[in-house]
This record gives structure tokens, C-alpha cells and sequence, in this order.
């Protein structure tokens, strides 16, 4: 959430930012609905005022041993038109807060302009991408044979579900303690274990919601819950309503989790396979820190999701998004895109977020500055460190032979009883 002062004192310099990711901000809607707030505040501030200079009139009559009918009956009028002026009020309040909810993040400076991924900048491209001597086949005409099966999830679940079973799923199991024992041992990350299930205010922390309830999977009962669109939810709320000491940052979370999504935007794209699935699994890494540390955090962040890839053997390119492709909470992001031959182009794997203040805000996420001695918002980045199943897709197209057989990266030989291939 964007800082209610600068909405208040600079509107029109909000809509100019805003406006770099092609939204418009009905600044209008935000002048109206700021004056009536004001003037409700100024309202129920005198009748506050008057019903408190009543109610020690009250007293002094009393003292005095004077009538006080008149002062008590006025004392109740004044009581039931407060009462009604700050429904009003919080009335006006829960409205201004329901626009400001709609608001994306404002973005960094270093960020290119540009309306959609096609203006989106690459920063660096790592390996070359393998020439073969045959027709590369896709994911699925080569898992199929090792374990990959969609029609039985179909009869489980539906479009959108998978079923990985032998050295398929064991991969699959594999890649997820290799990021982890990697993220944990070389980067300095502490592993955590969360919740599938989230609140609904977990969500609007992180900013899923409200804009984004089409894309949860609300579960029923009381009270509500929604199932996790990415671990960054959970993680991130760990520390809602908290005055970190300085000496607690920066914090550094990695969790692994699946990740359940109604793709409702995604009608039609990427149905055949694994790349866009309603569950997956990632391996999510969050970041807590001062807020001047945030971008070299985000660089490093970035860097620990390269050394994944670059582990796995996979060639891929490092984006820098445009305004208007980054996300609603970021205000800088990175994608890395793994090559897949099979489409001949660079797939999204991870995305690397600095959101600054805007999650925290949401979430009262503080920390004590030393150098004021009063509580500040911290800084909060997410990424994906990385995607499990687009990771699995990328080492079988890359890796597959002629003869229908993968080659495995050697990073998981240890993960993998020494097997180096599927077969």
C-alpha cells in the first residue's frame, strides 16, 4: 500500500507515477472522497470537543450542587450525534482505504519504460543453448515414457494437474532438497516450514488481495481460508505487527512449498504440459532488511536464484521488467527465463521483487532504527529460487538424447543415488 501522506500532499505526483505502468488513477474520485473525510474528521473532532467540555461542566455543577438535567440531556445529544459522526467518519475511512487497496506500488527509477514484456530489458544471457542433432521433442512427449501423466490426473483433478511417479518423481523430490541444501549452506538462508492454508488478511498483507481473489483457491468453512499462491505469503506475514530489533535484519527465509493457482487470466495459453499448472512446487526466498539495504538485496537475491540454473546447467537470461509488466506489490523486478528447445525461446523459472515498503505497510512490518530510536518500515523482497516444475521441464528438454533417454545434471547425482540419467 502506497503512503496515505503522499496520496494527501502529492496526488497528482502519484498519478504521474502510476501512470508509467499504464494505470490510470481517478485522482478526482481521491480529491472527493479526502475532502469528505476531512470534513467529517473536522466534524466529529468539535463534537468530541463539546462533549467533553460538557461533561466537565457536568461535574462542576455537580460539585456545586447545582442542576445538571439540562447539561445531562445535552451531554446525551451531543453522545448519540458523535456516535453518528464517526460511523460516518470510519464509514469514509473503510471507502478511502478500499481505493488506496486498489493502487499498485509506485516504481524505482532504474526501471524501463515500456507498456508490456515486449519492452522488457535483458541484462545478461548465461550459456549457450545446445545445438542438436535431432528434432528436440517438448516435456511431454519425452516424460511420458519416464513417468509424466496428465490423462491420470485428469481423472483425478481435472485440466492443469500432473502425476509423477519412479525416477521422474524422484527428480522432481531431488531438485527440491538440492535448492534448499543450497540456499541453506551457500547463501545463509534459514529453512522454515509454513502453513498451506492462509487467512484472508494473510493475503491482503502481501497484496493478493483484494485485486487478485480470481486467481486464489478460496477453501469453505469458518472461519475462511485460501490455499497459498506462493510461500512468499506465509513468510512474509511472519513478521506482521512486529518491531524487529536492528540487530534481527536482514532476515533471510527460504521455504519450499506447492503453490496453487486458478490460472484464471491464462485461458488457453500453455495447456499442454507442465510450464501452467492450478498446483506446483517452489522453492521461495524472502528477503526482511533495512530499507537501505534493499536493492543490493535484490541483486544478491537475484544472484542465488542464477546460481540454481547455473548449477542445473541450464542456460537462461536475466530480465530486467519494464513498468508495465512488473508486478502489482514490486517496485523493481528481475525474471530469469530458462531456455526450452522445444519452443525455441527463454521460459520464466524466477521472479525476483523489491517491494520496499509497500507489503510492509500493509502488514505494520517494523524495525527499530538505532540511529532514531523510533520504529520504521522495513524493506521486503520475494523470489522464486527456484520454480520446481519448470525447472524439471528445462533439465529434460535440455538434457534429452536421441534414444528417449536424459542426461541429469551432475548437482544431483548426490540427490539421486549416482544415477545420471533417465531411461
Amino acid at each position: 500500500m502506497l503512503d496515505p501522506k503522499l496520496l494527501r500532499n502529492d496526488l497528482a505526483g502519484v498519478a504521474a507515477q502510476l501512470a508509467r505502468r499504464g494505470f490510470v488513477l481517478d485522482t478526482s474520485a481521491f480529491a472527493a472522497i479526502e475532502e469528505r473525510r476531512k470534513a467529517a474528521q473536522v466534524h466529529a473532532d468539535r463534537l468530541r470537543a463539546e462533549r467533553n467540555a460538557n461533561a466537565k461542566a457536568v461535574g462542576f455543577a455537580k460539585a456545586k450542587g447545582q442542576e445538571t438535567s439540562g447539561l445531562l440531556a445535552a451531554g446525551e445529544a451531543l453522545g448519540a450525534e458523535l456516535t453518528a459522526a464517526e460511523a460516518t467518519l470510519q464509514g469514509l475511512l473503510t471507502e478511502s482505504l478500499a481505493l488506496q487497496l486498489g493502487l499498485p506500488n509506485i516504481l524505482h527509477s532504474s526501471v524501463p519504460d515500456g507498456r508490456d514484456e515486449t519492452a522488457n530489458v535483458e541484462v545478461r544471457r548465461i550459456g549457450t543453448p545446445r545445438q542438436f542433432l535431432f528434432e528436440p521433442k517438448d516435456h511431454v512427449a519425452i516424460g511420458g515414457p519416464l513417468g509424466m501423466d496428465f490423462e491420470g490426473a485428469g481423472r483425478i483433478s481435472g485440466a492443469r494437474f500432473v502425476v509423477l511417479s519412479g525416477a521422474l518423481a524422484r527428480v522432481h523430490r531431488a531438485l527440491v532438497q538440492f535448492m534448499l541444501d543450497m540456499h541453506i549452506r551457500d547463501h545463509g538462508y534459514r529453512e522454515t516450514y509454513v502453513p498451506y492454508l492462509v487467512h484472508a488478511n494473510a493475503l491482503l498483507g502481501t497484496g493478493q488481495l483484494p485485486k487478485f481473489e480470481q486467481d486464489l483457491f478460496a477453501v469453505r468453512g469458518d472461519p475462511g481460508f485460501y490455499l497459498i499462491p506462493t510461500a512468499e505469503v506465509p513468510l512474509t506475514n511472519l513478521v506482521r505487527d512486529q518491531i524487529l530489533a536492528a540487530d534481527d535484519l536482514p532476515k533471510k527465509m527460504v521455504a519450499h512449498s506447492p503453490c496453487f493457482r486458478s490460472e484464471a487470466g491464462a485461458a488457453g495459453k500453455d495447456t499442454r504440459g507442465m510450464i501452467r499448472q492450478h498446483q506446483f512446487d517452489k522453492v521461495e526466498l524472502v528477503h526482511i532488511v533495512r530499507p537501505e539495504e534493499s536493492y543490493a538485496a535484490l541483486e544478491q537475491m537475484t544472484g542465488h536464484a542464477e546460481a540454481v540454473l547455473n548449477a542445473l546447467e541450464l542456460p537462461y537470461r536475466v530480465i530486467a521488467l519494464c513498468a508495465g509488466d512488473v508486478g502489482f506489490a514490486g517496485a523493481k523486478t528481475y525474471d530469469l527465463e530458462v531456455w526450452l528447445p522445444s519452443q525455441g525461446k527463454y521460459r520464466e523459472i524466477s521472479s525476483c521483487s523489491n517491494c520496499e515498503s509497500f507489503q510492509s505497510r500493509r502488514l505494520q512490518a517494523r524495525w527499530r532504527n538505532p540511529a532514531t530510536g523510533k520504529p520504521e518500515l522495513v524493506h521486503t523482497l520475494n523470489g522464486s529460487g527456484v520454480a520446481v516444475g519448470r525447472a524439471l521441464v528445462a533439465i529434460l528438454e535440455n538434457g534429452q538424447q536421441a534414444d528417449g533417454s536424459v542426461r541429469l545434471p551432475s548437482a544431483l547425482a548426490p540427490y539421486m543415488a549416482g544415477m545420471t540419467e533417465l531411461r
